[in-house]
């Protein structure tokens, strides 16, 4: 799998584990999608369309990117990246991204009723951003980066909807 296409799946995974801290959030089945993603200024077509790329992959290796993808919470399905949030995450505010396999960070640096400010640091990527509650079923993370993918430094800007599919989250376990 190509750096960029690692580094848009990991903000896209980003956004949504920031906006679990909300309580008013519903847990569940979450859809991520992404139509305004830059990277180092240029615009990159919407997620859907780069997450088509596992398609072409063959069998075994699109399997292997899957499974790993789903030992972390994460599956590719509908209009992007899904996730599943448990009710116990969303009220004790956890952050999953931080563990220790991912090595990443987060710290929530203002928050209000309908918006949260975070920055975050993971071995290859730091940034901040932000994750505007539009309701208990919908949110909005806007994410700035900056990123080293095999050696070449470079500069990212996403914007993900995250809207709410339903309560079951079906064979898709919440994030660790």
């Amino acid at each position: 799998m190509s750096p960029l296409f690692r580094l848009v799946v990991a903000a896209g995974m980003l956004g949504a584990m920031a906006s679990a801290q909300a309580q008013q959030l519903l847990p569940g089945l979450w859809e991520l999608s992404s139509d305004n993603m830059q990277v180092n200024g240029q615009q990159m077509p919407p997620l859907q369309e780069m997450l088509g790329q596992l398609d072409s992959l063959p069998a075994e290796q699109r399997q292997m990117v899957e499974d790993a993808m789903a030992s972390k919470g994460v599956q590719t399905a509908g209009q992007g990246l899904r996730v599943c949030l448990s009710e116990a995450q969303v009220k004790a505010q956890q952050l999953p991204l931080q563990d220790a396999q991912s090595g990443c960070t987060q710290e929530i640096t203002e928050s209000s009723e309908r918006l949260w400010k975070f920055r975050f640091h993971c071995p290859d990527a730091e940034g901040e951003g932000e994750t505007r509650i539009v309701s208990e079923r919908e949110f909005v993370t806007r994410l700035d980066s900056r990123f080293n993918a095999g050696g070449q430094a470079g500069s990212s800007r996403m914007e993900t909807r995250a809207r709410w599919l339903g309560a079951d989250c079906g064979e898709l376990a919440p994030r660790p």
